[in-house]
């Protein structure tokens, strides 16, 4: 099914085209470290004094081996800071994935789709990371023209967002997110009720805004199930 102003219409994973963004962030705020280019920094090592000797350090500066050797303390959060940087190395993330531009933080989203028409494939795996699957997209005959990236979103404001790509250009045409708790209620409070209503399969409905590029998947009991942006 096609979406009022929607290009080739795309579809969801339901089969319907959607699109559309939503409301709260699922994930504190953390920090990260990064690491900057340059040799690793060689490890610590305790400074033990010479046995069969005086109880002086190696330095023979009077200081005994308790004072030369890291405390306890030390040694246990040297550990905890590089366990903390092997997992960030390791991850399949970005590393940047915490250092996003406010924009995209605020609503994912939204600020993808603003560089429709911009944002290559290379691009979304930049900021998103690898995708989670594919699978092409169809035009109303159901012929192929495009390809549909599924991406989970580190923001944790929507379950996942699928970025569709146009096959000849190779941009971002349409963008669908999938909400954790959104109600068609909440929509018309927060954009309004100026669309226009279609039945779709298994008695959801679809809406589509007249006065934005929005579109909206609804289902039995009126919960969201996916909404639209192009």
């Amino acid at each position: 099914m096609q979406g009022a102003g929607s290009s080739g219409g795309q579809k969801d994973r339901d089969g319907n085209s959607s699109g559309a963004p939503v409301l709260r962030s699922e994930e504190p705020e953390g920090d990260v470290i990064v690491r900057l280019p340059g040799p690793a920094p060689a490890p610590l090592a305790a400074t033990r004094g010479r046995t069969g000797g005086s109880a002086k350090g190696r330095a023979g500066d009077g200081a005994s081996e308790a004072d030369a050797a890291p405390s306890s303390a030390a040694s246990a959060g040297l550990a905890a800071l590089n366990a903390r940087q092997t997992a960030i190395e390791d991850s399949t993330r970005p590393l940047l994935r915490h250092i996003y531009p406010p924009s995209f933080a605020t609503d994912s989203a939204i600020f993808c789709q603003k560089l429709i028409g911009h944002w290559t494939e290379d691009d979304a795996r930049f900021l998103l990371g690898e995708p989670v699957r594919q699978r092409p997209s169809l035009d109303a005959a159901n012929h192929e023209n495009g390809e549909i990236f599924a991406f989970t979103d580190p923001t944790g404001r929507y379950k996942e967002l699928e970025l569709d790509f146009e096959a000849g250009t190779g941009t971002l045409r349409t963008v669908f997110a999938y909400p954790f708790r959104l109600m068609w209620s909440d929509c018309r409070r927060v954009w309004g009720g100026n669309v226009t209503a279609t039945t779709a399969a298994q008695g959801r409905k679809f809406y589509s805004y007249l006065n934005r590029r929005m579109d909206v998947l609804v289902d039995t009991g009126g919960k969201v199930i996916s909404v639209g942006l192009y």
